[in-house]
């Protein structure tokens, strides 16, 4: 199993998803632009010392991570989603995707995806947080999978 960041905004997300994929040993893959520099100090703080432990691989673009990203179905994580997070059923090479923070996924990001999965909160909420929701589909991808 595998972290995807489409384009992302926030280097605080990036900095706490390099220690989700380090603490449950999982590669984080981060598709640019970014919104942010690499060496931003709001990411490595988030990221503490935790950087060194996770593998991360940065992708120029988006065809580039497609063509890179390895075997398994790529799963989006969507506000626009179509199946529940608790209805949906990982396999162990999946890549779970998550778009921008400021502009979620563009539509060929959404043709591109295998599955489009929604993580459900109660109505009149936006959305959750992007690292919040990559460990919340982490967790359960994984407690499905026996990762």
């Amino acid at each position: 199993m595998r972290l995807a960041l489409f384009q992302p905004a926030i280097p605080q997300n990036v900095g706490a998803c390099i220690r989700l994929g380090a603490c449950f040993g999982v590669e984080l893959h981060v598709i640019e632009p970014t919104g942010f520099r690499f060496d931003d100090r709001a990411m490595k703080r988030a990221a503490l010392d935790y950087g060194p432990l996770g593998h991360m691989v940065r992708h120029a673009g988006w065809d580039d991570f497609q063509r890179d990203r390895g075997p398994g179905r790529l799963v989006l994580f969507t506000t626009r989603g179509a199946t529940p997070l608790d209805d949906f059923r990982f396999e162990a090479g999946d890549t779970l995707l998550f778009g921008s923070e400021t502009a979620g996924a563009p539509d060929p990001v959404h043709a591109a995806a295998d599955a489009r999965v929604v993580i459900p909160i109660r109505p009149g909420a936006r959305s959750l947080n992007l690292s919040v929701s990559a460990g919340i589909a982490l967790w359960e991808g994984l407690r499905q999978t026996g990762g």
